[in-house]
């Protein structure tokens, strides 16, 4: 294990650290990640969010620690490439969920994003006045010509992208290859998110499920990663797909860097760089006692009778 002199960042402000097959403990006011090369001392002050990847345990000390700091804690899968649970750090610095909120619920500033989502992908600007299906049949369209490509430029025939999550087997091997590749994608993209604070179920472009707001940023990053990859995959052979794809997925997530790309693509996607996190607007100035708000409420009251 390195001696951990400057953390690795995934944007300037937010400072993380992924573990896997250690030990993490208490060591006064910091942290301490044992494994079989020794011992590493982490200030838990210094740390935003602690990634616990496959054969770690975690002491009950560290873990208030970490509370105490601040810091979040998210139990992800190998390389984070999947998202299992996490535990919320500084929950009164709730300005990442409630600008996502915000933006989501008025329908032109959602527009907005949604715009912005597709010209990210695509790198094309949208005619004004389209509405979200017409931007929605505009990108089934995109992506459907990205599959044709990737079908014809790795010589894999392509009938559709067909699968079934009950019956993994009954799909061809290039869309179990997508359906693995893509369910890694989702992983990382949740395990960003939710270190980000934003919430992963306020989506802009998919609504209506816990995971909306990771399948649109996990969309961002499909056409660049996972369709070439997924088709390469099964054209070197078409025997262990499910195992190659995701080798080859994680091989490209650190030579593309995505972890460190994701939440600074999403703070412009929302608009959010340069906010103050410490006097931020969105951060209700009483922290403790919302009694104000109750006896306001309760003024109008006496006033009406």
């Amino acid at each position: 294990m390195k001696d951990l002199h400057e953390l690795p960042k995934l944007r300037d402000s937010l400072s993380y650290v992924y573990v896997e097959h250690a030990l993490v403990e208490r060591d006064n006011h910091a942290i301490q990640l044992i494994d079989q090369n020794g011992r590493v001392r982490v200030p838990a002050a210094a740390l935003s969010v602690l990634l616990l990847g496959p054969g770690t345990n975690i002491t009950h000390g560290a873990m208030k620690v970490l509370a105490e700091n601040g810091c979040s804690v998210v139990w992800v899968g190998e390389e984070g490439m999947r998202c299992y649970a996490h535990g919320l750090g500084e929950t009164r610095k709730a300005y990442h969920v409630l600008k996502q909120a915000a933006l989501a619920s008025d329908a032109q500033s959602r527009a907005r994003v949604v715009r912005r989502m597709y010209q990210k992908r695509f790198d094309v600007e949208l005619e004004p006045g389209l509405s979200l299906p017409q931007i929605r049949g505009l990108e089934g369209v995109r992506v459907r010509k990205a599959y044709a490509e990737a079908s014809q430029t790795y010589g894999v025939a392509w009938e559709g992208r067909r699968y079934d999550f009950k019956s993994w087997n009954s799909s061809d091997p290039v869309n179990r290859a997508l359906s693995a590749a893509n369910a890694l994608l989702n992983g990382i993209c949740h395990a960003a998110i939710v270190s980000g604070g934003y919430s992963p179920a306020i989506g802009f472009i998919h609504t209506g499920r816990q995971l909306s707001f990771v399948y649109d940023i996990a969309d961002l990053y499909k056409t660049e990663i996972t369709i070439p990859i997924a088709f390469q995959t099964v054209a070197e052979s078409s025997q262990g797909v499910d195992k190659r794809v995701r080798q080859a997925c994680r091989e490209k997530f650190r030579e593309v860097k995505l972890l460190e790309r994701i939440l600074p693509d999403i703070d412009e996607l929302l608009e959010v760089k340069g906010m103050d996190r410490e006097g931020e607007e969105w951060i209700d100035p009483q922290q403790e006692n919302p009694l104000p708000l109750w006896e306001a409420l309760y003024d109008e009251a006496e006033v009406e009778k």
